[in-house]
């Protein structure tokens, strides 16, 4: 009978198929861990939604030399369990990777991470401008107006200026400007709200909002962050006699787009919400972004009794107590400028 001899028959089958079972069981397992071949300046793969391990495979063999099995690719997406978990994102292809790295790392959503430079001192229309001109992030603000980016962002009827914390952000392609803007946003709250919170005692600020004002002033008055407290500290002694803050970078952002780079007398004394020749106080909102340091200065001025300050022409600033010694200043500044 045939089934007597079926032992027999298996037995032989097996001695005939266990090799060539065991070489391409070695050759997949060899597969696994043998790089890649990408260009040498590494190649970049889309995984887009619904593409699968099967998509994914077939996406790798359409670039020449990169992939050796698509076979074995899919298998071991699917025999690790990990076929299911494969995220979409762009990943980088670089020298030395593994199939098995690729799957892990897809698996794992580790994604090309872009980046963006927030600047300090930068405003609102700057930034706008920045994340239009960065063509990894998705852009659905383009057509909205400043007023309704706030709304989108949960702060309906606020002004933009200032709210945004500079900063290098980085984030994976496709990330919208609307959620870029968010993260910003958010970031600027906690550091407002960590540098209000150590603010020195009886300042004249009666908010965040009107420390984050000055902060912005301190930003565009100086890039030398050791020198804010002590202007800060002009600025808060001025507000506390009722001395307008006198500074130039308010005039500057009251006169948009009219400012052609040179600030004019006329300037001084042609009156804007944000003239603080022509308006005691603080402007109503902030003018750029300021940074940490700026922030800082604003809510933990340097002691002192210096009203007055003006460059140095050396790339800092002469400070003064009284009108007498300031002009001195000026005249010593106005000198080697001309030289």
């Amino acid at each position: 009978m045939w089934f007597r001899r079926l032992p027999l028959m298996l037995a032989a089958l097996a001695l005939t198929l266990g090799p060539a079972l065991y070489m391409v069981y070695a050759d997949y397992r060899a597969f696994l861990d043998t790089p890649l071949g990408p260009p040498a300046a590494g190649w970049v793969l889309d995984v887009k939604p619904g593409m699968g391990s099967g998509g994914v495979a077939r996406e790798l063999r359409r670039q020449p030399g990169v992939l050796r099995s698509a076979l074995y690719l899919e298998a071991y997406a699917r025999l690790s369990g990990l076929a299911s978990r494969l995220k979409v994102g762009e990943y980088a292809i670089s020298p030395g990777l593994t199939p098995r790295g690729l799957i892990d790392q897809i698996a794992a959503g580790r994604v090309i991470q872009y980046s963006l430079t927030v600047v300090e001192g930068w405003t609102f229309r700057q930034l706008r401008q920045a994340l239009a001109a960065h063509p990894k992030i998705a852009h659905t603000l383009s057509e909205t107006s400043d007023a309704e980016v706030m709304t989108r962002l949960g702060r309906s009827g606020k002004h933009p200026e200032g709210k945004f914390f500079p900063e290098t952000y980085h984030f994976p392609a496709g990330t919208t400007d609307e959620a870029f803007l968010k993260r910003a946003l958010t970031t600027m709250d906690r550091q407002l709200a960590d540098a209000w919170s150590r603010r020195a005692p009886d300042l004249p600020l009666r908010d965040p909002e009107q420390a984050l004002v000055l902060a912005s002033i301190l930003e565009k008055e100086t890039g030398l962050a050791a020198e804010r407290p002590e202007i800060a500290g002009v600025f808060i002694r001025r507000l506390r006699k009722g001395m307008p803050l006198q500074a130039d970078p308010t005039v500057i952002y009251g006169l948009g787009s009219t400012f052609d780079g040179d600030l004019r007398r006329q300037d001084l004394t042609t009156d804007t919400p944000y003239n603080t020749y022509t308006r005691k106080g603080l402007p109503p909102t902030p003018i750029a972004l300021p940074s940490t340091s700026a922030l800082n200065a604003a809510v933990q001025p340097a002691p002192g009794d210096a009203l007055y300050f003006v460059a140095s022409g050396q790339g800092g600033h002469i400070f003064s107590a009284t009108l007498e010694a300031h002009n001195r200043a000026v005249q010593q500044y106005l000198q080697t400028k001309r030289q």
